[in-house]
């Protein structure tokens, strides 16, 4: 694919169409065993019909792209977000693919490859790869990023394996990667290793929730190395508190690293993992925060209109465009 043209659920669009980009929302965060077996409530078709409403409320608010980084491990399900996207198509949904776990990797692979035999070559990479080419669970699809995770419990065997795995997936189609990092563990340090070792660019890596740390200086850090750094879980204010999520954005916007961030919500339409009594505590994670909220809160302290236009379009434009 040209390297200004990204794919989406609806096929192959200009990376100069994307415009006002939210690099880090989900449609569905789902565990599908447990909810098959203790979930007797799901509807499918209101789920899809209020998934639907949601994203054309977002898109008439003015953003044209969102980045869904649902992959193995949380319920990722490309038929039903392609019958989405189907009825928002002015909306660009752009789709992942990989693994997320904290620990271990998933049972499927656990005696497969080097699960089973050390030395064997490991399918996930031609599993990655054959999402980004071919399409993801028959549908035609592609994926434009690769998603992995490390979270506090730090470089585990499993962990690792998956973030390798997703770097030489990454060398052979080009596509860049999100990883969900821990930073106040600094979990963006062993990424910088493994990835360094694996020969993959900073400039093709994003450390996605980077803005629950108040640590300008590690943050500068990571973005001097060329990291893109995720700011992207505004409305999750029971994670860090919003006038402090707001702070260490303009800090870097003060230091110069607008080019070095990206903003986002990682919202959802529905989420499986919270129950459903306790989202009133979370009042403003939702699509509409960012816009609604940060967007005055950063200018109400300084952030100039060109800042916020490299975070909320030029940033995502060039992270998808592959040198």
């Amino acid at each position: 694919m040209p390297v200004n043209e990204i794919e989406t659920v609806l096929g192959p669009v200009p990376t100069a169409a994307l415009g006002t980009t939210l690099m880090h929302e989900h449609i569905f965060v789902l565990t599908p065993d447990s909810q098959a077996n203790w979930s007797p409530d799901w509807d499918e078709e209101a789920r899809v019909a209020d998934a639907v409403e949601r994203l054309r409320a977002l898109r008439a608010a003015g953003v044209t792209t969102i980045v869904d980084p649902t992959v193995d491990g949380i319920g990722r399900n490309v038929p039903r977000v392609r019958r989405i996207a189907e009825q928002v198509p002015d909306l660009n949904i752009v789709v992942a693919t990989g693994i997320y776990t904290y620990v271990d990797v998933p049972a499927f692979f656990r005696h497969r490859g080097p699960g089973a035999l050390p030395g064997l070559p490991d399918p996930m990479v031609d599993l990655f790869v054959r999402d980004i080419r071919e399409g993801i669970q028959g549908t035609g699809v592609k994926a434009a990023l690769l998603k992995c995770a490390i979270d506090e419990p730090g470089l585990t065997g499993g962990v690792e394996r998956v973030l390798r795995a997703v770097a030489r997936a990454h060398l052979e189609t080009g596509v860049p990667i999100m990883v969900h990092t821990h930073p106040r563990s600094r979990t963006g340090s062993h990424v910088r290793r493994v990835l360094t070792e694996e020969g993959v660019p900073a400039a093709r890596v994003q450390l996605a929730h980077s803005g629950d740390t108040d640590d300008a200086d590690h943050l500068t850090e990571l973005a001097d190395a060329g990291y893109l750094l995720g700011m992207d879980r505004f409305g999750l204010d029971t994670t860090m508190p919003f006038a402090e999520r707001v702070a260490i954005v303009v800090e870097m916007c003060r230091r110069g690293y607008a080019s070095s961030m990206v903003l986002s919500q990682d919202a959802a339409c529905h989420i499986d993992w919270i129950d459903p009594e306790l989202m009133p505590l979370l009042p403003d994670w939702h699509y509409r925060h960012v816009l609604n909220d940060v967007l005055p809160a950063l200018r109400a302290h300084g952030v100039p209109d060109p800042d916020v236009t490299a975070m909320l379009v030029d940033n995502p434009r060039r992270w998808f465009e592959r040198a």
